[in-house]
């Protein structure tokens, strides 16, 4: 069993997986930083500076913060539209990538002569 798992993780898949969990680590912080630290005082500059994570409704000797939750979900709501957005424009700059043309190769060249060739019938 020991053998099994050193070559699981000897493949590729598994270090994949682990840069993959590394650096969606390091781009959650990020796109935490853009969001705590630009997106939402802009935010608040324009709806006055409303926080909602005060709020709450004591019910006996419990007390329900329904202000947090409110907030968490605008903070969820934010990071998702940013995410969206940077996902958006690192597609724009790969389809600008793909789309300039790859010139072909000898080979290619040669097979295309045969099938023209091949197709007037000579």
């Amino acid at each position: 069993m020991v053998k099994e798992f050193r070559e699981f993780l000897s493949q590729g898949s598994a270090m994949d997986l682990a840069i993959g969990v590394i650096i969606g680590i390091a781009f959650g912080a990020i796109v935490s930083s853009i969001v705590s630290d630009l997106i939402t005082p802009l935010i608040g500059i324009i709806i006055g500076g409303l926080d909602f994570s005060g709020l709450s409704l004591n019910v006996g000797s419990a007390k329900f913060a329904y202000g947090k939750f409110i907030q968490a979900v605008i903070n969820f709501v934010i990071i998702a539209f940013v995410l969206f957005t940077i996902i958006k424009i690192m597609n724009r700059f790969k389809e600008k990538k793909e789309a300039a043309p790859v010139p072909p190769t000898p080979d290619q060249e040669l097979l295309r002569e045969i099938r023209d060739l091949l197709k007037s019938g000579k």
